[in-house]
Order: C-alpha cells, then structure tokens, then sequence
C-alpha cells in the first residue's frame, strides 16, 4: 500500500497541544507550528481501525495485558533490533515521562543525584528537580556536526549519582549512539553502582544508514544495570494514546519496579493501551518505511535549503527522528532576539534551544514530520524574516 504523506490535515479544534497552546506559549495562535514531537501526518489507518474496532462495543469497562500486546513487542525487538526479550520482562508505564518518574521514586530517595546529558529533552531536568533529587550534569561535545561524550568526564560525573538518564536516540541532536559507546557507557555505570534508564523512544525513527542498538543488548553488564523504556508513540502518531512499556532483563531490579508499580495500581493500562501498540507492532512496517523515507526527503530539503540561500544559519543533521536542531549561533542574536526573529517576523512555532540546557544556546529544534509543502513554507517564511 502507498501511503500519502502530503495531505494537510486540520487540526484545529481537536484540542492539540502543537496548536491550542500556542496562544498560551507566544501570546499569539497565527504561528506554523513545528514544535511538539508529533507528526502532521495522519495516525495510520491499522491503528485507527484496532481503535474502531474497539469501539463497536458498547462497554469501555477496565481493561487487562493481552497475550497480543506482549508478543508484538517481543516481535518487534526481535525482527528490528534483533534483540530477544522475555514477556515477563515488560511492564506498561503511562507514558515515557511518567515512567522516569516512576522509577526515579522507586529507586531514589529526595537529594539523591541524577546524571543527565544536556543539551537534552527538557523533563530530565524538572522531572527529577521536582522530585527532590540533584542533578549533575555531563555536557555533549558538538564535534563536526555530532554530539559526542567526553567518557574520562563522563566517568568523573557519573560518580556518586544514584541513575543516568540516557536519551537514546538524542533528542534533540539526534545522535544515535554506537554499539562501542553504549558498552562503555555501561561498564562505567555498572561499576559506580548507577542505574542507567535507557530512553528509546525515538528507536524506531532512527534513519538510514544508522541503526540503533538497544542499550541493554551490547553487554551483559548493560543488561545488569538498564531499565529501558519504549513506545509505538512517536514512530506512530499516537502520543495521545500514552502507552509506553519498560523492558527489563535484571531479575532484581525489574521485580523491585514491577512490585513499585502494582503497589500504587500503575501497571494496569486503559481500553486502549495494548491493542494499538499490537497493531503498530504487527502492522506498521510498511508504513514506517514509508513515512522515514518521507521524512529523509523533509530533511535534505531543509539541508540543502540552508546551504544555498540561508548559510548563515546550520543545522545537525539528524542520524533518527524528524527534529532537526538548527545552529543560528552566527547570527550573534542573543536568547530573545533569536526568538523575536522565528515568532515575530517569520511567524513560526519551534522550540528554544536554551529549554535543552545553555548547550543549546543559539539552536532552535525544528520538527519537519509535516507534509513537505509546510517545510517549503517555513523556510522561506524564515528566509524572508532574515532578509527584512
């Protein structure tokens, strides 16, 4: 099947985030919003037929963990990454956020220190700070067009810390780390005694030619020490579903969280949760090809935009996902300015770099998972902003 990816959609008055709070956010609703991570696209049709279907009956009663939603995972690990896991080795979790505040309660206590990455998805810094707990920070080298870690730092760092928030893919640099970078991040944090929590949730979006590794899977040690956490949700256009899952292999830390979770009844999805991740997992291949292939098209674009009528300002190229973190430190704008310059003369919605941490500084994250006439529009929106 094609599928058509150059459709606009409307999305107002569906109560979308990307759209409704813009006002709340820039004071103003007449902005291209390229912003939150979710895709213009539409939800693929085998999900939203999985969601019809259940729907035909009358009663949206408690729901319980299908057989269905634990093998398709299993499936999926196996033909994607080639990674063998076990369906005692998941567990739901409300939404990957949710889920690194639920492990951050289960497995450390107010003041303890957490290691983070920045620039980095923004909750690892309020999430943990709201829970009581430090943070301490190991910042990325920008390295020709690349985030790279620092791992004699990295080793200074981590110790003392009590967990390791490991955005993987990156987000926003979308940098996919690499088998030998996963091991010795692993072997560094089995050694201090630190939890790593694995963030996959862009797996599934990492692009050709890169392929993306579990972090659990490159050692036995990183299989010890990892809590890793996964959803269909970004990959599928289902965000609003808030179905994520943890994976893990350790038989002691994943009875300690499993145990976390039944306490407090946060292990027991909704009407939705397993059936959607079932048909994403069990039909979406096609689809995805599809769409990443769409989304590469998005990205040269962008690129090869830049280079010929806007090379004052750069861009990281992204190795997965469809956010792409532009460089406009040449343009000498300070925080405000480089903000004033997208919101108010080019009338686009992008996220700060600065909210991924003073590293990002100068950067705005673009996200192009838009039919491609958007990105055209937005680029010359901001080449006529910069020519003003």
């Amino acid at each position: 099947m094609q599928y058509d990816f150059d459709v606009l959609i409307d999305r107002r008055d569906t109560d979308a985030l990307k759209i409704d709070a813009m006002p709340a956010i820039w004071g103003r609703s007449d902005l291209m919003p390229l912003w939150v991570a979710d895709m213009d696209f539409a939800t693929p049709p085998f999900i939203l037929n999985e969601l019809r279907h259940r729907l035909e009956h009358e009663i949206l009663g408690y729901t319980m963990r299908t057989s269905r939603w634990a093998s398709s995972i299993v499936a999926w690990q196996q033909n994607r990454y080639g990674w063998s896991i076990q369906p005692e080795w998941l567990n739901f979790v409300p939404g990957i956020v949710p889920g690194i505040a639920l492990i951050i309660n289960c497995f450390t206590e107010p003041g303890d220190t957490i290691l983070v990455q920045p620039p980095v998805y923004h909750p690892y810094f309020h999430v943990p700070q709201n829970l009581g707990r430090r943070l301490r920070e190991n910042a990325l080298d920008l390295v020709d067009g690349k985030f790279q870690i620092d791992f004699e730092r990295f080793g200074r760092d981590v110790r003392g810390c009590k967990l390791f928030l490991l955005c993987h893919p990156h987000n926003p640099g979308g940098r996919v780390w690499t088998s030998d970078e996963l091991r010795r991040m692993a072997e560094i944090c089995h050694r201090e005694g630190v939890i790593v929590v694995s963030d996959e949730i862009h797996a599934d979006l990492t692009l050709p030619p890169f392929c993306h590794v579990p972090f659990a899977k490159v050692s036995e040690v990183a299989a010890e020490c990892c809590i890793t956490l996964m959803s269909p949700s970004k990959a599928f256009n289902m965000a609003g579903l808030t179905s994520s899952y943890s994976i893990i292999s350790d038989e002691a830390l994943r009875e300690r969280f499993h145990r976390f979770l039944a306490n407090s009844e946060l292990h027991l999805g909704h009407a939705f949760a397993f059936n959607s991740v079932a048909a994403a997992y069990s039909h979406g291949t096609e689809w995805l090809e599809q769409m990443l292939a769409y989304v590469q098209g998005n990205i040269d674009y962008v690129e090869q935009f830049l280079a010929s009528e806007l090379p004052q300002i750069g861009m990281i190229r992204p190795q997965a996902s469809y956010l792409i973190f532009l460089d406009c430190r040449k343009l000498g704008l300070s925080v405000q300015e480089l903000n004033a310059l997208f919101v108010d003369k080019a009338r686009l919605a992008l996220n700060d770099g600065a909210m991924f941490g003073k590293e990002g500084e100068g950067f705005m994250r673009l996200n192009v998972a838009s039919p491609r006439s958007m990105i055209v529009e937005a680029m010359y929106r901001l080449k006529k902003a910069l020519l003003a």
